[in-house]
């Protein structure tokens, strides 16, 4: 089946309300780690102007000052400053804080899943038309977080000081045959000073942010791409300020941006015992290394759970029409070359780490970074062999 027509995707910067509060909950779940890498922690966040609320469930042999994580974890994303209304240093911080169920304790410490649910994880080789490596991800969703994530890093390195920590971008790429072919429309909302012309912040985002990412690709073309800076007017008022943030609200741009299902889980705060996050890391893993191993053009993986017991209750796999082998036949090499369940899959990617920070902002898949172990390729060969 190939995808035709146009297709979008958006990310959101790391100041966020939403993503203020992925990060604070994955520093929290890292700090704990690091005295206590059998923690069992769910820690979940809400901001608004001058709170921000820790709720959740959290059992460890060790000690976090929770409120001194929440604090350096604002001022480095860039909330130091009283005159963007939210302050590290002047907001309160509230603590609601509980011991995680002593019934859903026996079913993790039995090795099974600590709930039920659905995990998806998705592959696709359709940037290969372009030579631009895009890690078997969506062009769409892989490009609105290198816009998102350069935007963040022209306003953190001072290039473009009027910036503020908020913004979003999204990217409409048009499809033919199942490749990307045209960047068709970009934006880019960007949170600034007042009395900051929306001119000259056109033309530094065009310059800055969407050229370096863009051009590279291809896919940008003077004549027929629309490019949209601000298309509302001045941004002066953001982040908790004008929206409250919550963890979890963002999961589709933490994942394939639309263009794969989704299971519903929300990642961040979550220990790696939560399938949540540790099956649907390992379903990306699999997906990967389906379609780098030539199995599969696109791949997407459901692996579903129930509370207490190890193996998955399903694997469902769909290739699209584009596998090499037929889906039944990709669930059983599957089956012979990973381990699925909870144990098996947090000793195969290395999870019980303080690595999980990094994930909370510009997407969990697609990324290089060496803490991203479920995106490497370290079972092509084996799934080769499978053919």
């Amino acid at each position: 089946m190939s995808v035709n027509g146009v297709f979008t995707s958006e990310s959101v910067t790391e100041g966020h309300p939403d993503k203020i509060c992925d990060q604070i909950s994955d520093a929290v779940l890292d700090s704990i780690l690091v005295e206590d890498k059998y923690a069992r922690v769910a820690c979940e966040t809400l901001v608004t102007t001058g709170l921000v609320l820790l709720a959740g469930e959290i059992t460890t042999k060790g000690y976090v000052d929770m409120t001194r994580v929440v604090r350096s974890t604002i001022e480095e994303i860039g909330y130091n400053d009283p005159a963007i209304s939210f302050d590290a240093h002047s907001c309160a911080v509230m603590v609601m804080i509980e011991e995680q169920s002593p019934d859903i304790a026996i079913a993790v410490d039995r090795k099974g899943a600590g709930d039920q649910g659905m995990m998806i994880g998705y592959a696709t080789d359709e940037s290969c038309s372009i030579d631009y490596n895009a890690e078997y991800m969506p062009v769409t969703i892989f490009l609105a977080n290198k816009l998102t994530r350069k935007l963040g890093q022209v306003r953190k390195d001072g290039s473009l000081p009027y910036l503020y920590p908020d913004g979003k971008a999204q990217i409409t790429i048009e499809y033919r045959e199942g490749k990307p072919t045209l960047a068709s429309h970009v934006v880019l909302s960007a949170h600034h000073m007042e009395n900051t012309p929306q001119s000259k912040i056109r033309d530094d985002l065009i310059d800055a942010v969407v050229k370096p990412v863009l051009e590279p690709t291809g896919l940008l073309d003077k004549k027929k791409t629309t490019i949209h800076i601000n298309p509302a007017g001045a941004f002066t008022r953001g982040g908790p300020l004008v929206d409250v943030g919550v963890t979890g609200k963002k999961i589709v741009a933490d994942t394939y941006g639309t263009f794969s299902r989704h299971g519903g889980a929300a990642f961040s705060g979550k220990d790696p015992t939560k399938t949540d996050r540790s099956a649907n890391y390992a379903a990306r893993w699999v997906a990967k290394n389906i379609v780098a191993a030539g199995l599969a053009h696109r791949c997407e993986i459901q692996l579903a759970y129930i509370i207490g017991r190890p193996e998955p209750v399903s694997i469902f796999i769909d290739s699209f029409g584009t596998g090499e082998i037929p889906d039944n036949e990709l669930i059983d090499v599957v089956n012979e070359n990973f381990d699925l369940t909870p144990p098996g899959i947090i000793d195969a990617l290395d999870l019980r780490r303080p690595i999980y920070r990094k994930t909370s902002v510009y997407g969990h898949f697609g990324r290089t970074e060496p803490e991203f172990t479920w995106e490497r390729l370290d079972r092509v060969d084996d799934l080769e062999r499978g053919k």
